[in-house]
């Protein structure tokens, strides 16, 4: 499968308004794409959106007959499905993971010549694995968390359907994320939330998991999204991480680190913390590099920095 962003090619970016979604309509408007960005409202400063057209849609809520109306009068090459997310219930989660999901597959295997699909699924639809193992595609998922039991049936809808030769795309099993527009939702994200709101030499008390993960810029999975569009004959399921796990107190030390702050801002509290994954995650990125020709190339350290400086105009 292919796409070329030649002439002004038109994708859709389910999810526009989001922290990787937002990522991913730059990018692509870079690489020349035009971008329709649908998510289900507006966000509140809409010149900070890089679409040349919006959509306000529940695509989880919208007729299926209708979402392929959209797509057919927008003329998209291929879609883009950038959205859930954390939240408290598991119930909405399925809604924004799965439902939406299962709404768009059957809009897309209803038009005669369906835009590709690129869907953004995560690294712990795998489950918990033995620390040091190298996750690849080959892993049998098998979900605990109600976050990755969502994303897997979301994940697993479009890959029947792609295997049912029904639709054409990839699934990108994405590990953790950091960089600028980080969601407050992630770990990272609510870390780097609380220092900008703690007083002047405030040191703040934080849980941390004993977990090892992995971790990618936002920045180069929105590259990996157009690596996926535009590489022919792209795997159906691509794992997309850094190829290496860091302890979540390394994390948090290199972001207190890259903010400036002194080195006790941080004061680890030694107590439990409930996992929305496994404590351990490491992509093999092999068939990353092999089939869509993608790496990750921010650092984490640059990552850390820029999601720290981005929080300040938040």
């Amino acid at each position: 499968m292919t796409v070329s962003s030649a002439q002004g090619a038109r994708i859709a970016v389910l999810g526009a308004t989001g922290g990787v979604g937002g990522h991913v309509c730059r990018a692509a408007s870079r690489a020349a794409y035009t971008v329709t960005g649908i998510a289900r409202r507006l966000v509140e400063n809409p010149a900070s959106l890089t679409t040349d057209r919006f959509v306000t849609m529940d695509v989880a809520a919208t007729p299926p007959e209708q979402i392929a109306d959209l797509l057919r009068a927008e003329q998209v090459v291929a879609v883009v499905n950038a959205t859930g997310g954390w939240a408290k219930t598991e119930e909405v989660m399925a809604y924004a993971h799965t439902r939406l999901v299962e709404r768009l597959v059957e809009a897309l295997a209803t038009m005669s010549a369906p835009p590709l699909v690129v869907h953004i699924g995560s690294i712990h639809e795998y489950g918990p694995v033995p620390e040091g193992t190298l996750v690849d595609e080959s892993t049998e998922p098998k979900p605990v968390t109600a976050y990755a039991r969502t994303k897997f049936a979301g994940s697993a809808e479009v890959l029947r359907a792609i295997r049912a030769g029904r639709i054409r795309g990839t699934v990108l099993r994405a590990v953790n994320v950091c960089g600028p527009g980080t969601t407050d939702s992630s770990f990272l994200g609510a870390v780097v939330r609380r220092l900008r709101n703690r007083g002047p030499g405030e040191q703040l008390e934080l849980d941390i998991a004993d977990d090892r993960r992995d971790f990618v810029d936002v920045r180069d999975l929105a590259d990996a999204v157009l690596a996926a569009i535009e590489t022919e004959t792209a795997p159906d399921t691509v794992n997309i991480g850094r190829g290496s796990a860091h302890a979540m107190s390394e994390l948090v030390a290199m972001l207190v680190a890259e903010a400036g702050l002194p080195e006790d801002t941080v004061i680890p509290t030694g107590e439990a913390v409930l996992s929305k994954g496994g404590g351990w995650t490491r992509a093999d990125t092999a068939l990353a590099r092999s089939a869509l020709g993608w790496s990750a190339r921010k650092d984490l350290r640059t990552s850390l920095r820029d999601m720290w400086e981005a929080s300040a105009t938040r």
